[in-house]
C-alpha cells in the first residue's frame, strides 16, 4: 500500500501578522477568566492574586529580552508601546528642552511609528525618515549623517515588518549614544522577540516595543521596555497603575496570556532559530527554483527566520492570496494593518522595487507549527496559481 501524506484542511502561513495562541497559553489564562477575576489594585485576596499573576508575567516578559521585571511597561500591543515610546519620550523630551524637537526614525517603520511621527510633525516637531538599501538596511553612516544638536530620539526597527530584515540595531544605537547621551533610541521589536536573541543591554537600546500575539500570545496586550534611568511621559492618565505610565484597570488574564508565551518562547528560541529557519531556507529555494520569474526581497542571511517575501512579476498580490486562500492557505502581501488603508507598500518602495514587483508581491511567514510536507503543497499550489494568473494577465514577460 502506498504511504499517504496528511495536508491539513488550512496551511497557516502569515506568522507576521498573527500568530496560533498555543494550549500552554490558554491554561495558564483560564483561572484569571474564572477564580482570580479581582482587580489587581484591591487590597484583598483576589486583587492579590491578580497583581502577582501579573508581576509573574512581568519576570518572564523581561527574561526574555535581559532586562528588569521593573523595566516593563504593559500596554493594549506593539501599536501603543511604539505610541508610548515615540510620543511619550518626545513631548517629555521638549518640555524639558525645547530646542530638543528633533527626531529620526527609518523610512520602513511600521505605520506606529510613521502616523505618530505625521502627528508630531504637526505639534513642530523636525522628523527625519532614512533611506534604506535595496536589502530594506539602515546604514550606520546614514543615520550618523543625520544627528544634530537637536536630535533627541531615534527609532529604528529590530526587524522589518514585510521584509524581515533585522538592522544592526546594537551599532545605530551607539552611534547615538556617542553623539549625545542626552538621546533616546527606540526599537520596535514586534517582529524580532521570540525569533531572535535579544539582549537590551548589548543592544543598548533605551525603549523596546513588544507584542503578544506575534509569538502565540493572546491579542489585545504587548509591552514596552523603558531602561532604568530614562523618563518619558504617559499618554493615558488615570489611576496610576503601570509606574504612573499607563493609567487603567489592567488586562489581567492577557498580561498573565502574554506571559507564558515568553516563557515558553524562551524555552524554544533555539529550536524555532534552527527548524524555522531550515523550512524558510527549503522554502526559498524551491520557489526561486521551480517558479519562473520570482523574485526574494531583501537580504537572504541577515533577515527574521520565519520571514520570506517575494515578487512574482506578471502577476497581482491580492489575487494571489484570494486564490491561495481558495487552496486552504492562508499567506499576506504585508502588513495586515495596512491593508484597511489599501496602500502599496511603503517598505517596498523605499527599497526601490519597481511598480510590478511591489504589485506582484506576496509574504509568506512560517511558525514551529509548519512543517516541509505543507511547503511542499504550498509550492506546488503556488505554481499552479502563478501560471494560471499569467495566462490572463496583460504584463509580457
Amino acid at each position: 500500500m502506498q504511504n499517504t501524506i496528511n495536508i491539513p484542511s488550512l496551511i497557516y502561513l502569515d506568522n507576521a501578522a498573527s500568530t496560533p495562541i498555543l494550549d500552554e497559553v490558554i491554561q495558564e489564562m483560564i483561572p484569571y477568566l474564572k477564580e482570580q477575576y479581582g482587580n489587581p489594585s484591591s487590597l484583598h485576596k483576589l486583587g492579590f492574586n491578580a497583581m502577582s499573576g501579573i508581576e509573574r508575567a512581568r519576570k518572564s516578559v523581561s527574561m526574555l529580552i535581559g532586562a528588569k521585571p521593573k523595566e516593563i511597561i504593559f500596554t493594549s500591543g506593539g501599536t501603543e508601546a511604539d505610541n508610548l515610546a515615540i510620543k511619550g519620550a518626545a513631548l517629555y523630551m521638549k518640555e524639558k528642552n525645547k530646542e530638543k524637537n528633533h527626531i529620526i526614525v527609518s523610512s520602513i517603520e511600521h505605520d506606529a511609528v510613521l502616523e505618530v511621527c505625521k502627528d508630531l510633525e504637526a505639534r513642530d516637531f523636525k522628523v527625519t525618515y532614512l533611506p534604506v538599501t535595496k536589502e530594506a538596511l539602515v546604514e550606520p553612516v546614514t543615520l550618523e549623517s543625520a544627528i544634530t544638536e537637536r536630535t533627541g530620539l531615534i527609532s529604528i526597527m529590530l526587524s522589518n515588518n514585510e521584509v524581515g530584515t533585522i538592522q544592526p540595531i546594537h551599532e545605530h544605537a551607539k552611534i547615538a549614544h556617542d553623539k549625545s547621551r542626552d538621546i533616546i533610541f527606540h526599537t520596535d521589536a514586534v517582529q524580532a522577540i521570540g525569533k531572535i536573541p535579544i539582549d537590551v543591554r548589548v543592544l543598548g537600546v533605551d525603549l523596546l516595543s513588544m507584542s503578544s500575539h506575534k509569538i502565540n500570545g493572546p491579542k489585545g496586550v504587548g509591552a514596552l521596555y523603558i531602561r532604568n534611568g530614562i523618563t518619558i511621559g504617559p499618554l493615558i492618565h488615570g489611576g496610576g497603575q503601570e509606574s504612573f505610565l499607563r493609567a487603567g484597570t489592567e488586562n489581567t488574564y492577557g498580561i498573565v496570556g502574554f506571559g507564558k508565551a515568553c516563557e515558553i518562547a524562551s524555552r524554544t528560541l533555539t529550536k524555532y532559530c534552527s527548524e524555522v529557519l531550515e523550512l524558510r531556507e527549503y522554502l526559498i529555494d524551491r520557489v526561486l527554483t521551480e517558479i519562473a520569474h520570482s523574485i526574494l526581497n531583501g537580504t537572504r542571511d541577515n533577515r527574521n527566520p520565519g520571514n520570506t517575501h517575494f515578487s512574482f512579476l506578471g502577476v497581482k498580490g491580492e489575487d494571489l492570496i484570494i486564490k491561495l486562500d481558495e487552496h486552504g492557505i492562508e499567506a499576506s502581501t504585508g502588513s495586515a494593518c495596512s491593508m484597511h488603508q489599501h496602500k502599496r507598500s511603503h517598505v517596498l518602495k523605499q527599497m526601490g522595487l519597481t511598480y510590478g514587483q511591489i504589485e506582484g508581491s506576496l509574504r509568506l511567514t512560517l511558525g514551529l507549527q509548519n512543517t516541509r510536507e505543507e511547503i511542499d503543497h504550498v509550492i506546488s499550489s503556488l505554481s499552479h496559481i502563478v501560471e494560471e494568473l499569467r495566462s490572463f494577465s496583460q504584463f509580457k514577460l
